[in-house]
């Protein structure tokens, strides 16, 4: 709520005199790793030098440590053993300095967990420790990014020894200068110590502005350096820019200096000098700088100034409640009268008529007012914090006025940003007693706006911050008001906020409203049901939307204060939200409303949301029109509950505007289709004009459907009214001859979504025929989402019609039709039509994989007679096929449909081929953890039905695919699965000429088919260059110490037939005739540079034209028959030219 981590409903911001009971599961209960703790940093000096052990070390602590940041306390009382732990390491004149850093290190988690404000309190601060602890920060390189812990640390100690009640001059007397040497005073040293910090762009700067709020403030100090520090300061700020990062880090020190001094310094002290700061500050105009750190920095020191120029007072006109304690409020709950507030008064002697307020104060407010609109929320929220604090010593009357400027940021023509900051300081206001409850009916009519704020930009909403906020004031509010102040406004506020806690879209809010509801509940004791709504929508319940909208809602609409506003607010705000998720959640939250106020939404909210459902918001629109419809599925419940008709429960008025919905609206509002369910007794009619269209938009239209034929085109259960179903049948099937793609795509899904009396007596003749035409791809260029909605849909007509193997083919599937349809759906798994889209056809092909699946088990289940071996056997390869393709999504779709059907046991899938050899590739018990979308799981089952002859052709053509595809790891763990099946086989002859023929299959069959002949030459390039690579190893196997002239010679003839094939093969092969040009037989050598001078005349692309001539001439003008020493060098120079590598000759191992 609020900033975002600076403020909760669940905790106070210093003022409060309690603490509030926080549920946390994982509460810790102390320092539980004390000893732990103590260990490590006993072992610091050990562990320092090793940077791994060192590493690790710190680790280990900042691990231990950031559990106890949200509870920090519970490592106060052992704050000081580890700080003199680790000072004794300090302070030790044999510490390293890398063991000195580390120790600092150590100090800052420290100081960061438990804050640095109560931490630096544990530091010595003895006269003694003043010199020792300057002279080892002077020692310190401010630019040396790996130490700036200790220069923080170090700073932040300084800040505790400033703190002797000495005058610092003594310590200057007992220096003992060196001759000829003028020592800087202690105080001057400090003073350029800080100065130099204060310009650093580390976190030492923050540490070096409270060194300047500890050490200017000194009595001694401040009397003869504060005015040249603020000179200082104020130049600083003059002369730095904010566009460089030099500029904007010296900004940062400067303002964080004044803020900390104008903070911690006497009124007395500085208040001659506010104006001028004040005055510096306008000229620089901070308030336009575009970093927000700067701009918050800003807002802090005029707060602080206007502070100055105000007299400290507790304003005597301030409400005053009375205790802050829970207990004591519940204790007098029934008592009379308001416990006053013990707090001292000061200056209970003056007059507020008597106090002069400087003129600038005024532009201190403005400044603070305009800090409420900034665009940063750090900004807002100090702003908010300076304007209670400045209001809380102004007059009444002046602090009434900048309440009314408060307000004036609630303008609907202010940003969000505006309102947020409005609220931020209301509720800082009315924390502070500074809200008179005479302002109340201004305030809470503009809170309740607040809680439901939310602006449409672009793709998104702003408001979320703003309705947080909101909350926060709501929760202010019960701390700060007496119950009988807000009782006008409970009802108001308990509604806003329920309505919050449960129909917000931003969990945050919600939550935020449950906890400020709680607190109303808890400090104020007067919201309606409370209690009870407190334990079904707690802090945690609010945490699920659905569950919120559709659950809780519902329980907490029992109690009547709610009902209506809560329908008032989903009618006015949720059913036109952008957000479409949130639009659908507050329809269904109205239907289940309906029935706590059934008058209330038929005389009243119906009637609204005919109005905007022919609005211009399309929001609107597209919500009213879903809410007629689930409000009116509601009333008809509720009416048959009573026996009575919807139309009884609705005015005559409301049925007319709901048959005329379809007349105002266009084709995008299907959701009328839902209406028509709802009314489907009064608008019958609007089915045939527009059920086509519908159709093709949504699919609900399609459940729609089917329940309007099971609740009015029944004349006796089972038995079809023959006139409205030869009507609708024939209307659907004539859109499927429609040029309109979506058009046939909606009457298909109608057509499957028909129950089964609908579809008696016309199963073959009318629906199949034209399904099965439907399927046929009769144009290349299009339609598929048609042929995939007609294969959806013929699987579901024959799953509805049922199995009978002796039936009638016009009622039921049985051997007469069956065939037909199996033979559709396995065309439609060669449906690989690509447009624009990409592979569309894909969407065909697993539209006929899941419709294969249902129809297989049903069939198999009903009548596995009609599953003939044929069927099965082409089924299973397709399925194959496509668990072996390319795609990752459809080839898992594919694997999970073959594996259903490999492993269903009820019913069992008659004839599948090799049933046995599957079981074992593709076990039961490990197919669930089979992840066929990873190519690196998939591939190596898949190629295993290679060895299977049935599968062997349809499994390699997907394999085809996959091995010459683009998508790298897909082509690798398919060509890596490819190639072990193929060693797998290299010594069975029978098997690799199987294989053969089954690759000349594939070729012969795909021929000028891109989609299979690009892959397939992919695929057969790899397989000839992974087999010539084997085949070299096997020559080089062959002619290893061979003495065998005339195998010598073949082996170089073979290698330079090779060398045709490029890549790889062709690299290896030079290198293995390089090393045969240095044979120890000279007849080889000699053989060997003749056969490659012939081969490099017949292949001119072996080598690069520029060296051909080159080494043509070393191959033949050499004399090969020479020593090796001579051959070898000549050798080398080819290599180099060849650009492969020069083989070495390794040394002999004597044993």
């Amino acid at each position: 709520m609020a900033p975002a981590g600076e403020v909760d409903v669940n905790g106070c911001d210093g003022d409060e005199g309690e603490a509030d009971a926080i549920a946390n599961a994982s509460l810790l209960a102390g320092f539980s790793e004390s000893a732990e703790i103590k260990a490590l940093l006993a072992s610091l000096p050990d562990l320092h030098e090793d940077s791994v052990s060192r590493e690790t070390g710190t680790e280990r602590f900042l691990v231990i440590m950031d559990r106890y940041q949200e509870q920090p306390h519970l490592l106060d009382s052992h704050l000081e053993w580890m700080l003199n732990m680790l000072l004794k390491l300090i302070r030790d004149e044999k510490s390293p300095p890398l063991l000195v850093h580390l120790g600092f290190k150590f100090l800052y988690i420290i100081s960061k967990v438990r804050g640095y404000k109560t931490f630096m309190q544990l530091f010595p601060h003895e006269v003694a420790d003043m010199q020792p602890v300057l002279d080892l920060l002077c020692r310190q390189d401010p630019k040396d990014t790996e130490t700036w812990e200790t220069r923080y640390m170090l700073l932040l100690w300084l800040s505790m020894t400033c703190l002797i009640p000495f005058d610092l001059s003594r310590l200057d007397g007992h220096l003992n200068s060196e001759p000829g040497l003028n020592r800087e005073p202690i105080m001057d040293r400090i003073l350029a110590v800080a100065k130099t910090y204060l310009r650093v762009s580390d976190k030492s700067r923050d540490a070096a502005s409270v060194l300047v709020s500890k050490f200017v403030t000194r009595p001694d100090v401040k009397q003869k350096r504060l005015g040249d520090f603020l000179d200082w300061t104020l130049t600083t700020i003059s002369q730095a820019s904010d566009l460089t990062m030099e500029g904007t880090v010296t900004l940062d020190g400067a303002l964080q200096s004044l803020a900390q001094l104008f903070k911690h310094g006497k009124r007395e002290d500085f208040l001659q000098y506010a104006p001028t700061v004040l005055q510096c500050l306008d000229q620089k105009k901070i308030a336009e700088s575009s970093l927000a750190m700067l701009r918050k920095l800003g807002v802090k020191v005029v707060q602080r100034l206007g502070l100055t120029f105000l007299k400290p007072r507790l304003a005597k006109w301030r409400y005053q409640r009375g205790s802050r304690s829970l207990a004591v409020n519940l204790a007098q709950s029934t008592a009379a009268g308001k416990v006053l507030d013990a707090k001292p008064e000061l200056e209970s002697g003056s007059r507020e008529e008597d106090y002069d307020i400087p003129e600038e104060v005024e532009n201190v407010i403005e400044q603070l007012l305009g800090g409420l609109k900034d665009k940063e929320t750090i900004v807002r929220w100090s702003a908010a914090k300076g304007i209670g604090r400045v209001t809380g010593r102004l007059p009444k009357e002046l602090a009434d006025e900048v309440v009314g400027s408060v307000l004036d940021c609630f303008s609907f023509q202010e940003t969000d940003n505006a309102w947020h900051g409005g609220c931020l300081a209301l509720a800082e206001l009315g924390r502070r007693g500074l809200l008179l409850p005479s302002r109340l009916s201004d305030v809470v009519p503009v809170i309740l706006k607040a809680l439901t704020y939310d602006e449409k930009r672009g793709a998104c909403s702003l408001g979320s911050n703003v309705r947080d906020a909101a909350c926060y004031v709501c929760w202010a509010f019960a701390r700060a008001y007496d119950p009988s102040e807000l009782k006008p406004y409970v009802n108001q506020i308990a509604s806003a906020l329920v309505i919050t806690a449960i129909f917000d879209r931003n969990v945050t809010c919600r939550k935020a409203a449950s906890a400020a509801f709680q607190e109303n509940v808890g400090r104020q004791g007067t919201f309606p049901h409370g209690i009870d709504i407190l334990t079904a929508a707690d802090y945690f319940a609010v945490g699920n939307l659905n569950n919120c909208y559709l659950t809780i809602s519902v329980y907490i609409a029992g109690f009547e204060e709610y009902t209506k506003p809560m329908i008032d607010h989903l009618v006015s705000r949720k059913i036109n939200h952008w957000d479409g998720v949130i639009r659908d959640l507050a329809t269904k939250a109205l239907h289940n409303l309906t029935p706590q106020a059934p008058d209330y939404m038929a005389k009243t909210v119906v009637p609204q949301l005919l109005s905007m459902a022919t609005g211009m918001d399309l929001h609107g629109r597209h919500g009213a029109i879903l809410a007629c419809a689930e409000i009116t599925h509601a009333l008809y419940k509720v009416g048959a509950e009573s026996n009575r008709p919807v139309t009884d429960l609705l005015s005559s008025d409301s049925i007319q505007g709901l048959k005329g919905i379809h007349q105002k609206t266009s084709k995008t509002y299907i959701c009328v289709l839902l209406t028509i369910y709802a009314f489907a007794e009064v608008l019958i009619e609007l089915l045939f004009n527009h059920c086509v269209w519908i159709c093709s938009l949504q699919e609900a239209a399609v459940s729609a459907l089917a329940a309007l034929c099971e609740e009015y085109y029944q004349l006796q259960p089972g038995v079809a009214d023959t006139h409205m179903q030869e009507q609708l049948v024939s209307q659907y099937l004539a859109a499927l001859r429609s040029p309109e793609v979506l058009t046939r795509c909606g009457c298909a899904l109608a057509l499957g979504s028909l129950p089964r009396f609908m579809i008696h007596s016309k199963l073959q003749q009318v629906i199949l025929d034209s399904l099965q035409e439907a399927c046929r791809m009769t144009q290349k260029e299009g339609f598929a989402e048609a042929r995939r909605d007609a294969a959806t849909a013929m699987a579901r007509v024959c799953v509805t019609a049922g199995v009978c193997a002796q039936g009638s083919p016009d009622s039921a599937v049985c051997e007469k039709n069956v065939t037909a349809v199996y033979e559709a759906l396995l065309d439609c798994m060669n449906d690989y039509i690509t447009d624009s889209r990409g592979d569309v056809g894909a969407w065909v092909r697993a539209a006929a994989m899941t419709g294969l699946l249902d129809l297989t088990l049903q069939v198999a289940g009903s009548a596995p007679e009609l599953l003939s071996p044929a069927i099965c056997q082409r089924m299973m390869c397709c399925l194959a096929q496509q668990a072996a393709e390319k795609i990752d999504r459809y080839r898992a779709h594919a694997g999970s449909v073959f594996l259903q059907l490999l492993h269903s046991t009820q019913p069992v899938v008659p004839h599948i081929p090799h049933r046995e050899e599957l079981l074992s590739i593709f076990p039961p018990h490990s197919a669930e953890s089979l992840n066929w979308n990873a190519a690196s799981q998939a591939f190596p089952h898949v190629s295993q039905l290679l060895r299977l002859p049935v599968y062997q052709y349809h499994t390699l053509l997907g394999l085809a695919v996959s091995v010459g595809g683009l998508t790298e790891t897909t082509v690798r763990y398919s060509s890596h699965s490819l190639f072990e099946h193929l060693k797998g086989i290299q010594q069975d002859s029978a098997a690799l000429l199987q294989f053969g023929d089954t690759l000349l299959r594939i070729f012969r069959d795909n021929l000028h088919n891109d989609r299979v002949s690009v892959p397939f030459l992919k695929m057969l390039d790899q397989i000839l260059a992974n087999n010539l690579l084997f085949l070299l190893s096997l020559c080089k196997e062959e002619i290893k110490k061979s003495k065998d002239i005339q195998k010598l010679r073949s082996c170089v003839a073979v290698y330079c037939g090779l060398i045709l094939f490029q890549g790889d093969v062709r690299k290896k092969i030079l290198v293995q005739l390089m090393m045969l040009l240095c044979h120890p037989f000279p007849v080889i050598r000699k053989a060997t540079a003749s056969q490659v001078y012939e081969m490099l005349l017949t292949y001119d692309d072996v080598i690069d034209a520029a060296v051909l001539d080159d080494v043509m001439t070393v191959l033949s003008d050499t004399n090969w028959e020479s020593d090796l020493t001579t051959v070898r060098s000549h050798r080398n120079q080819l290599c180099d030219w060849l650009g492969v590598p020069r083989p070495t000759v390794l040394a002999k191992v004597i044993q």
